[in-house]
């Protein structure tokens, strides 16, 4: 049994990166320029200046780090700590769709493992790969401050919520079918380069973008209410709170908002037959529910 020689990197300099063709740079200089003005200072503007080179190629190239160290007089070095710093931005080429699957504790517990798993296999990538067709890059990622409506997929940074295996596997056969996919909350759905682009600063011009919103779960919301001086609903069990006159799997409050891929409340693998959303209870005694998806 023979194996291929290991490829050995001598630690060799690259040459010099490459500059964008002429139109290109042009336009992505106007660009920057007018990202640069927004701050005191011109090295305050780095990370617009990342996300609008990502929003050229898909992803911060050698040819972006150079663009962004010219603009604000850095060295590629300086560059390059902060873009391989943050997780938002891609050091590779990666698909149209970046799926991200919260596996951090309670949406772990809740399925997230689970789902990760699941689509790993359905789309034979491994963590941060691409599918042949360059349409999904699977990534396992951190907290997304949506444990109200924990198992979360996110999209291109655009929520899905109270997910489960069958309902990603929907979610992102669809994404590579080119079928229309609406997130739980939030903004419709566009590229990964149109999403940088917009993270940069520049405005989302599509028809109703920006009057689509969706605000947090309940728990989420506490504190902030507490530090307004307001009063603060008090998150319950959702099994003793459930009311008689609504069965279960009958949509509550906020239905409206289910998302196209909108798994059932009940994602619990170690008790399916109970939802697990967070419910309320208001401060005069009303019971309520703030998941978007079932109710309680």
């Amino acid at each position: 049994m023979t194996t291929a020689p290991r490829e050995v990197s001598l630690g060799m300099p690259q040459p010099p990166a490459p500059d964008y063709p002429a139109d290109v740079r042009a336009r992505l200089e106007a660009d920057a320029r007018e990202l640069i003005d927004r701050y005191p200072g011109a090295r305050s503007a780095l990370l617009p200046l990342l996300h609008l080179v990502q929003g050229e190629e898909g992803y911060v190239t050698r040819t972006g780090v150079r663009f962004c160290a010219e603009m604000l007089d850095l060295t590629t070095a300086e560059v390059t700590a902060v873009a391989t710093f943050y997780t938002m931005y891609r050091r590779r080429q990666g698909g149209d769709y970046q799926v991200g699957v919260c596996t951090n504790t309670l949406c772990a517990v809740m399925g997230g493992d689970a789902i990760f798993e699941t689509l790993k296999s359905h789309l034979d990538v491994e963590n941060g790969e691409t599918t042949g067709d360059g349409k999904v890059t699977l990534e396992h990622i951190e907290c997304n401050a949506a444990c109200d409506f924990a198992p979360v997929v996110m999209v291109n940074w655009e929520f899905f919520d109270n997910q489960t295996p069958e309902s990603a596997i929907r979610l992102v056969d669809d994404l590579r079918a080119g079928a229309t996919v609406e997130p739980t909350r939030g903004a419709p759905l566009c590229s990964f380069k149109e999403t940088s682009r917009i993270l940069a600063g520049f405005p989302d011009e599509r028809p109703g973008a920006v009057d689509a919103t969706g605000g947090a779960g309940p728990a989420s919301l506490i504190g902030l209410r507490l530090a307004k001086g307001e009063p603060a609903a008090r998150v319950v069990h959702p099994r003793a709170s459930r009311s008689a006159a609504r069965p279960a799997g009958t949509p509550g409050p906020g239905a409206e908002h289910l998302s196209s891929h909108d798994a059932p409340q009940d994602t619990s693998a170690s008790d399916p037959a109970h939802p697990s959303g967070p419910v309320t209870e208001n401060p005069g005694g009303t019971a309520g529910t703030g998941n978007t998806a079932e109710g309680a």
